[in-house]
């Protein structure tokens, strides 16, 4: 594949899965992946225990998507390098600041971000189950931006086009799932949605899914750790 089909800043050891038949996946392989995505949402909140329930919600789909890259895990995860890791900790500071940053925004707009979750359940217990709900929710964004990547490269052949258009849509998805409700969709899509670029860049230049979720992991016990404080 040339150059000039790449961003200059990914590393170019390594590139997406599925998208370019790279391996290939059927119509029912997309179809199993969506599914299982699906059930781990499910599962999620079936168990009494939460920790068990984010775990089946990592789980379930991170398995079907190894199955269907032949069990070659570092197709997706790998152990990342030091200079990766403190990639994903900037990342992680740059968030913040785009957060902090959005709120003059937002007020402007007359618009007030509504918390993904209740304050009120936030404990010293609830950053365990966060080791499984992070990856669940990063593996929740890597499937339909493969989908949607693969369906545009597959009529268009760009890959940059391919990109960028999965990465738009799935960060308005990753938005739209974070809204509590009706006043507070364009503030998710703002914040959590478009927010999520960063872990995204992540992504895109490491192909390294540990990456992003490094960036997401600190954000969200940076975040509950603020809550707890605060109560």
């Amino acid at each position: 594949m040339p150059n000039i089909d790449w961003f200059k800043f990914e590393n170019k050891d390594y590139d997406f899965p599925f998208y370019n038949n790279n391996p290939k996946i059927s119509k029912i392989g997309w179809v199993v992946l969506f599914f299982a995505l699906f059930v781990g949402i499910f599962l999620q909140v079936i168990p009494e225990s939460e920790l068990l329930g984010e775990f089946l919600f990592c789980a379930v789909p991170l398995i079907a998507v190894l199955y269907y890259l032949r069990w070659d895990i570092k197709a997706i995860i790998r152990k990342p390098k030091a200079k990766e890791v403190g990639l994903a900790i900037l990342l992680f500071v740059c968030y913040i600041i785009y957060t902090i940053g959005t709120d003059p925004f937002l007020s402007m707009l007359g618009l007030v971000e509504t918390p993904p979750v209740d304050l009120n359940t936030i404990t010293i217990f609830s950053f365990f189950p966060l080791i499984f709900t992070v990856m669940g929710e990063e593996i929740l964004k890597f499937i339909p931006f493969i989908f949607v990547m693969r369906l545009t490269y597959k009529f268009s052949d760009n890959r940059k086009l391919s990109i960028i258009l999965a990465m738009l849509t799935i960060m308005v998805f990753f938005g739209l799932m974070h809204a509590m409700d009706v006043e507070s969709i364009i503030p998710a899509i703002i914040v959590q949605g478009f927010g999520s670029i960063f872990e995204f860049y992540g992504y895109i230049k490491t192909k390294n899914i540990l990456i992003p979720y490094i960036t997401h992991l600190c954000t969200d016990v940076f975040l509950y750790t603020i809550i707890l404080w605060a109560l």
